[in-house]
């Protein structure tokens, strides 16, 4: 199976509404693609895209895996921090990376401050090798 990834830049979807960024999410997901997205959903539409997931599961699409990486830094000093918000109030929320796969591709998404990893499936189903015994004739 081939992996696809498609960045969707904020200045694509910023103009949408909230129900547009979703379907454009989701109609990327249900393509097998994974999704970078270049900011972040508001709460309300993470919860609604996970409510339009749930409605849309079916034989062929099994669901998504979810997860926002912050990059305001939580650690950061109060200046930054304010920084951040000013930045956020003026050009939305841009501050991040939202990264939404198809669940049939992607198993787990681990973040840490220093790294993400994103297991997917294995195409190989392991485990299940036919195995040839021999019969000895007498």
């Amino acid at each position: 199976m081939e992996l696809t990834l498609q960045f969707i830049p904020y200045a694509e979807i910023e103009n949408l509404s909230g129900l547009g960024r979703i379907r454009k999410i989701l109609n990327a997901v249900k393509e097998n693609k994974i999704v970078l997205l270049e900011g972040r959903l508001r709460k309300e539409e993470e919860a609604e895209l996970i409510k339009a997931t749930m409605e849309e599961i079916n034989k062929e699409f099994k669901g998504i895996e979810l997860a926002v990486i912050d990059s305001s830094g939580k650690n950061s000093d109060a200046v930054r921090k304010i920084r951040h918000k000013v930045i956020n109030m003026l050009l939305g929320d841009r501050q991040g990376l939202t990264i939404v796969g198809p669940a049939t591709i992607v198993k787990e998404i681990k973040k840490d401050p220093n790294k993400i990893q994103l297991l997917t499936a294995d195409s190989k189903k392991s485990g299940k090798r036919k195995s040839k015994s021999k019969k000895k004739g007498r």
